[in-house]
């Protein structure tokens, strides 16, 4: 299928992949820093945002298969890669393929034991089944302070200090996205990620992580720059799982930077 997306500025392109959630719409905190600079073309991944899911079983290898298939349909050969959460992994993936250029996966999934992958699929299941529940008041809940930090104390380093406009994609996304669910059978059912030994990947690649990460632990950075030997690994101090949110700012910065 076609992936929907947008593209916007001009300048060497840059892949933006989304984790759980919103789509496209989850970089929108940082989407603006991006296109002064680059051309940002972010996609909605199949069951998120405007694309339609896709048919048979959703797994990481199926919808890294989508993103290889878009990058040859659009014509964008060796683009340089970005990804958060499940989209981190997926560009990882793709690296590990051989598939595009520089690469910076932002608190990627797949790097967990299976005590961590079972302690993050019953959390953030918890998670999704209460914003499911809330679907109908979300703005209300998350245009409070003390209600957004208690609902998103999991994601964020700094809930209080967010917007409700920041969030409400995300969360809204988690709730109504059809892909939600087995998204998350694919993360905590599926194998872990595989690594790529040193000197395979196409480009550059680094690997950007919330020293408060609630939902990708610290601890996992280290098996995922051991699975990627030849990428750099680059501490967000004060954030959590979604620098977008916490440091939109840095991860502007490091965006560019990793992928110039």
């Amino acid at each position: 299928m076609t992936l929907n997306h947008i593209r916007r500025g001009s300048g060497s392109p840059l892949l933006l992949v989304h984790g759980l959630g919103a789509g496209w719409q989850s970089w929108a905190p940082i989407l603006d820093g991006l296109a002064a600079r680059r051309e940002v073309i972010a996609v909605d991944l199949p069951g998120f945002g405007e694309t339609p899911p896709m048919t048979g079983e959703v797994s990481i290898a199926a919808l890294t298969d989508s993103i290889a298939e878009f990058i040859v349909e659009q014509g964008l050969g060796k683009v340089s890669t970005v990804g958060q959460s499940m989209g981190g992994r997926i560009v990882l993936e793709l690296a590990r393929r051989g598939v595009g250029g520089d690469t910076v996966a932002l608190d990627p999934g797949g790097f967990w034991t299976d005590r961590e992958c079972a302690v993050f699929g019953a959390t953030l299941r918890t998670s999704i089944s209460l914003v499911k529940a809330l679907r109908g008041v979300l703005p209300t809940v998350l245009g409070n302070p003390v209600t957004r930090t208690a609902l998103l104390a999991q994601f964020s380093a700094r809930p209080w200090a967010l917007s409700a406009e920041t969030v409400l994609p995300d969360v809204r996304g988690l709730a109504e996205a059809p892909a939600t669910g087995p998204a998350m059978d694919a993360l905590t059912k599926g194998p872990k990620q595989a690594g790529a030994p040193a000197g395979t990947l196409p480009g550059r690649a680094t690997i950007g992580w919330g020293r408060r990460d609630l939902v990708t632990l610290p601890r996992q950075a280290a098996r995922a720059i051991e699975a990627f030997p030849d990428a750099e690994l680059h501490w967000f101090e004060r954030c959590g799982h979604f620098p977008q949110w916490d440091v939109p700012d840095e991860a502007i910065r490091l965006i560019l930077n990793g992928t110039a």
